[in-house]
């Protein structure tokens, strides 16, 4: 803790919380702990408890509280008790994460008169029809929730301006950070051949089914695929159908221990997903040393601006593939990348000062309340 940085009393709300798996996840883990080591008291709820009731642990100082949500198709993560356990907290600050979820909602019901701050992760939409459909349901709920807060954080450029056009708010970019260490000093895991990379939950958005297609296109190359989820059986089957077996392993869920080695021994980092609200995995390319190529998309168009990083507009193979051959040429700036450490005292500072970033509704509702 710093000279002038008091220490706080913070509720962390978010739908999970590592071991469940994803970038949100990762954020409230590293921001949480990062905070903790800053002497803060950080206390974590979830909605991702799965045998009712609540669950209490600790980890690396931080107090974890699960309650059991229902998340239809794995959104939403609807968990009404959260809404009374931030309620009765005396915590200080309320900081919620994730507007595509129900605990965001019940933290602001539940924050009262204290400082509300949301970090909302913010992408806009998704490729299943009934998340689509929930999201528009739940839209106008999200609204009211992100413009109550008194302070709304992003985690890219992009991000910031999607949230100034949907819900008239101003937030106060924060991007992700990462260890930077951990991957800058990584030992490259050896291969016979040369290796493509991509890191990520299987789910459709994530468009990992283009890069195996592109893979007829680069027959010097294999694909190594790190991550686990629903959509492993369709890729596997497209695998087959592209005849590109021999050159697509999928290696499942990688240890946090094991994953830089990854990074620092690929040829090249690719990530052709189309919702993302920053790119976490394009930071951790680069701090390893590793040069990207991203679906020119969301807030992974950002990462466009530097040389290691190759944006593609259409995920065409042929396009794909012309880029991943350029891209595998490029020098890497570790120093692009961006560390937790720096991070956490720019948020500590956020939640204790109140940055001018109060959503605009917010704001005209204090000012009619002092006329």
């Amino acid at each position: 803790m710093t000279v002038g940085e008091r220490q706080l009393d913070i509720l962390q709300v978010a739908p999970r919380y590592p071991p469940q798996l994803g970038g949100v996840e990762n954020h409230v883990q590293q921001i949480s702990e990062r905070l903790a080591d800053r002497g803060h008291n950080v206390t974590v709820v979830t909605a991702d408890e799965r045998r009712g009731g609540e669950h209490r642990t600790q980890q690396n100082g931080v107090v974890v509280r699960r309650y059991r949500g229902f998340a239809p198709k794995g959104a939403m993560h609807l968990a009404p008790r959260i809404a009374a356990v931030v309620q009765r907290s005396d915590a200080e600050i309320i900081h919620a994460h994730n507007y595509h979820s129900f605990p965001l909602l019940f933290a602001a019901l539940g924050a009262g008169d204290r400082r509300f701050v949301v970090t909302t992760h913010y992408h806009g939409g998704s490729t299943s029809s009934t998340r689509d459909r929930l999201l528009s349901m739940y839209r106008p709920i999200g609204r009211w929730a992100v413009q109550r807060a008194d302070n709304v954080i992003a985690v890219s450029e992009w991000e910031r301006d999607q949230l100034e056009t949907d819900f008239d708010v101003e937030a106060t970019v924060i991007p992700n950070g990462i260890e930077i260490n951990r991957f800058a000093e990584a030992t490259a895991v050896g291969r016979k051949r040369p290796y493509l990379l991509t890191v990520g939950r299987l789910e459709e958005y994530k468009g990992v089914q283009h890069v195996i297609r592109a893979m007829t296109e680069l027959p010097e190359y294999d694909l190594l695929i790190a991550g686990s989820g629903a959509y492993r059986e369709r890729l596997e089957h497209i695998a087959r159908e592209e005849a590109v077996t021999a050159q697509v392993e999928f290696l499942g869920y990688v240890t946090d221990e094991k994953l830089p080695g990854l990074y620092a021994g690929a040829e090249l980092y690719v990530t052709m997903s189309e919702f993302e609200s920053y790119g976490m995995t394009v930071n951790e390319a680069l701090a390893a040393g590793t040069p990207a190529v991203v679906n020119k998309t969301g807030a992974l168009r950002e990462w466009c601006k530097y040389d290691a990083c190759i944006g593609v507009d259409t995920i065409e193979r042929d396009t794909l593939s012309k880029a991943i051959r350029n891209a595998a040429q490029l020098e890497v700036n570790r120093a692009l990348a961006v560390d937790w450490k720096s991070l956490s005292m720019k948020l500590a500072h956020c939640m204790i000062v109140g940055l001018p970033n109060r959503s605009r509704a917010r704001r005209r509702v204090n000012e009619l309340s002092v006329t």
